[in-house]
């Protein structure tokens, strides 16, 4: 596996990946910039699953692994910038995100705002599309982890199908779940497009009609890199069965 990081803020992993299937993790770090000052947070709070997805970069780096794919991840925080948002969207720099209030993110001008989608989200939407564009039938999907307790309230759901428009991926891995896990798995939950979480489908996968889901995984789930691994095999297999029974154009074959 080769590794190539073309800008501090997006990582290339396996450029020359063999798979049709696009990784991305667009929520991979917590790391701020120094010149940021830490958006004026606590360590503590800079290392919550308020700043990255715990636990999702290591599944998604054993899925390249075993798919032999092309894997895109941002390695900074989302509280700079959330890469599975558009520039337009208020929480893309959010000022409050669940409990935690941001002060690095409250007032920033629309100026500011620009400045920090070209310097954080611009490469790696770039990446992101280069990849895409170059690729004969990509099938995108995308990795993300959840906490198991959101505003108080615990979420049985363990593995989350996520689709916008498009279902034919998504219902390929929700028809064949039970042969791959005994997780709960549930459709566009905890979240779905109604809550603007599926930007990365909307801007790469669905303009060209390619295949696309989006997989969140509670993230007690995938705490160790043996459970990351784990989680990684099971879901690698699981999107290699699934994207050869919608149609796939491209090949996706995962290494036993």
């Amino acid at each position: 596996m080769t590794q190539n990081q073309p800008s501090d803020t997006v990582q290339i992993v396996n450029p020359t990946g063999g798979s049709a299937a696009l990784l991305v993790c667009e929520h991979a770090s917590w790391f701020i910039p120094d010149a940021l000052d830490h958006l004026g947070l606590a360590a503590d709070q800079r290392q919550s699953h308020a700043a990255w997805d715990p636990g999702a970069l290591g599944v998604a780096m054993r899925m390249s692994q075993k798919l032999d794919a092309t894997l895109i991840a941002s390695t900074i925080s989302r509280l700079v910038y959330d890469c599975n948002r558009p520039p337009s969207a208020p929480d893309a720099m959010p000022a409050r995100s669940e409990v935690i209030d941001v002060p690095g993110n409250a007032g920033l001008t629309q100026t500011d705002r620009e400045q920090r989608a070209q310097t954080y989200y611009e490469p790696f939407r770039s990446a992101v599309a280069a990849h895409v564009s170059s690729a004969t039938a990509p099938i995108i999907v995308t990795i993300h982890s959840f906490t198991p307790v959101y505003h108080g309230k615990s979420r049985a759901v363990e593995i989350g199908v996520l689709h916008d428009v498009d279902t034919r991926l998504a219902n390929a891995m929700l028809d064949t779940a039970v042969q791959h896990t005994d997780a709960l798995v549930l459709r566009n939950e905890p979240y779905g497009p109604e809550n603007g979480v599926t930007h990365t489908l909307r801007e790469h996968a669905l303009p060209g009609e390619h295949l696309n889901v989006m997989l969140e995984i509670r993230n007690d789930l995938i705490q160790t890199e043996e459970q990351q691994n784990a989680m990684g095999d099971v879901i690698a297999a699981w999107v290699a069965e699934a994207a050869k029974k919608s149609g796939a154009k491209g090949a996706v074959q995962c290494v036993k």
